[in-house]
């Protein structure tokens, strides 16, 4: 046992000497971005052995023998009381009754000292650095994320009312409010996420951050261009009685007579060569919806011969404007991820939002992952794989990378807002879109990272992929498929990464075995910060109440500390 920590300790050692050389890689805009290793493998700084071997995630002295006594013990506090259900369901009255009692300051500093500074990384860059140092010190990156949640209430408004611009709605849609002092708020959101981007530039160049695409942009608007998105696959399948993915020009034409006015002979024959430039008489839906976008949708409709569900989700001309503010603010950020050599991982949310943000993400990746202009991949779209259509939405976008020549970079997550879902689904009477047991979720996670780590080995360099998982089980199976693939764990091809404050056996394992090892730390103020840790809670709950292996790891360690003092 003696032996084992001392190894440690010299392996911990020389990380910390070699952590400038292997962090230091500048990236610019111009030319190509290098496509530099993280960590690249070094003798020095891991034994070649372990960085082959099986990672033991069993082991105490791997998980928290970075942490002091006094965070083993907070950490033991905190998961404890996560274990009592009567404190998780009931966490949002406990916290407003505390606000009560004892006032807003003092329990934002009792929160502060507690949950906050275990689940956070402090408020500002000051209180992060030394946690991104401790991490940087285990071979263990950073993924900024800027806690602070806007969302819709349960009444369906967003907070800052949305009132000052009223659009005025095609044919006979009511009309729908939208508030320039949100508008504002969005683009002070934008600095926000601007200084995390040069935050994470300044600590860890490898690094990544994160964002939600509804803190730039109304909600209420992200749903409309969901819902235009929709419909638009819905037309198509219309079309594709076949479900093949396809359908003839003769196909298109037809139900274009059908729906619309052809009083363009012109306009429709460039339509057609876009949706079939190589002019094969074959028409697939990845054309059919870069063709037919929220932001195009109305030039198509105009011509429309009945007010059909198409015409019924149209977006004003000011509708239209705010859409295309949010693109630019997306834009923008990304314009600062790839001068700092940051990468972006734009956030899953509700899938009323999800199409929408998946469009955006499309665009960000067309423009800043092409394989002419960089060498890896700066933007990462989320993939929830407690989604029934995962694997073959996934598929869909690997396909549209190859046609379109960008990096393919997915973070792959089980699902954050499993309650939120099936309580929507079964008030506006739709199927869930969720799966319905935890074993299909787990199955379609797994089938997923399979899918993926087949395509890396067959097709080479070009994408990329984050297992964000606290589920030791799969990070087990990739680790061996990767072995089985040839896959070299040094590579920037498979990132691993899990929340701080949770999972540090998978997380600080992982590191120490030359694996892609991040944590996503989130920050901001305390009171900004206090409705993601009762999210986490709430949609956590379960991971949280069998915390029992994390617990029995921490005391371990700390117990072996009593016996050795």
């Amino acid at each position: 046992m003696l032996s084992s920590i001392a190894n440690r300790s010299i392996i911990h050692k020389a990380c910390r000497i070699n952590r400038r050389n292997a962090f230091c890689h500048s990236h610019t805009i111009s030319g190509k971005t290098p496509g530099t290793r993280w960590l690249a493998s070094s003798s020095i700084a891991f034994d070649t052995s372990k960085a082959k071997s099986t990672p033991d995630f069993s082991d105490p002295g791997s998980a928290h023998g970075s942490k002091s006594t006094f965070e083993i013990v907070r950490a033991i506090g905190v998961f404890q009381a996560c274990r009592i259900p009567l404190i998780v369901n009931n966490a949002e009255r406990l916290l407003n009754l505390s606000f009560r009692i004892l006032g807003k300051r003092l329990t934002n500093t009792l929160m502060k000292h507690t949950f906050f500074k275990h689940f956070c990384a402090g408020e500002n860059r000051l209180e992060m650095k030394p946690v991104i140092d401790k991490l940087q010190a285990n071979n263990i990156g950073p993924i900024l994320d800027y806690a602070a949640e806007n969302e819709e209430d349960e009444g369906g408004s967003t907070s800052g009312a949305f009132e000052g611009l009223t659009t005025q709605p095609p044919f006979n849609q009511p009309a729908r409010i939208y508030d320039y002092k949100s508008e504002k708020q969005c683009d002070h959101h934008v600095e926000v996420f601007k200084e995390c981007i040069r935050s994470v530039r300044d600590v860890s160049p490898n690094g990544f951050a994160a964002l939600k695409v509804t803190a730039l942009g109304n909600p209420i608007l992200l749903e409309r261009m969901s819902t235009i998105i929709v419909e638009v696959k819905k037309f198509f399948a219309m079309m594709d009685d076949k479900n093949t993915g396809f359908i003839s020009r003769d196909d298109f034409l037809r139900c274009y007579d059908r729906h619309f006015h052809r009083d363009d002979q012109d306009a429709l024959e460039e339509t057609l060569e876009f949706l079939d430039p190589k002019n094969n008489e074959m028409i697939d839906y990845i054309s059919f919806a870069k063709m037919l976008t929220p932001y195009t949708l109305s030039s198509f409709t105009l011509k429309c011969k009945d007010i059909g569900p198409l015409a019924m989700v149209t977006p004003s001309d000011d509708e239209i404007v705010l859409m295309k503010k949010i693109s630019e603010r997306l834009h923008i950020l990304a314009e600062e991820a790839a001068h700092c050599g940051t990468r972006l991982l734009i956030d899953a949310e509700h899938s009323k939002y999800q199409p929408a943000i998946d469009s955006l993400a499309l665009e960000l990746q067309q423009k800043f992952n092409a394989k002419d202009t960089t060498d890896r991949p700066v933007i990462f779209n989320t993939y929830q794989c407690y989604l029934k259509d995962m694997p073959s939405r996934m598929v869909r976008d690997v396909k549209r990378a190859e046609r379109f020549s960008f990096h393919f970079a997915a973070k792959l997550v089980r699902g954050a807002y499993m309650v939120h879902e099936r309580k929507r689904a079964k008030s506006m009477n739709y199927s869930s879109p969720v799966h319905e047991s935890i074993d299909d979720t787990h199955r379609c996670y797994d089938e997923c990272i399979k899918i993926l780590l087949q395509h890396r080995k067959e097709h080479g360099p070009g994408l990329e992929m984050m297992i964000a998982s606290h589920n030791k089980q799969s990070i087990e199976r990739t680790v061996q498929l990767m072995a089985e693939l040839g896959l070299d764990s040094s590579e920037c091809t498979v990132h691993f990464a899990q929340l701080y404050g949770m999972a540090d056996n998978l997380t600080f394992t992982l590191g120490l075995h030359g694996y892609n090892a991040f944590k996503y730390l989130p920050y901001g103020e305390v009171h900004e910060v206090l409705p993601y840790l009762l999210r986490r809670a709430q949609e956590n709950g379960d991971m949280l109440g069998n915390a029992g292996a994390e617990v029995n790891l921490l005391m371990k360690e700390f117990k072996k500390r009593l016996f050795r003092s």
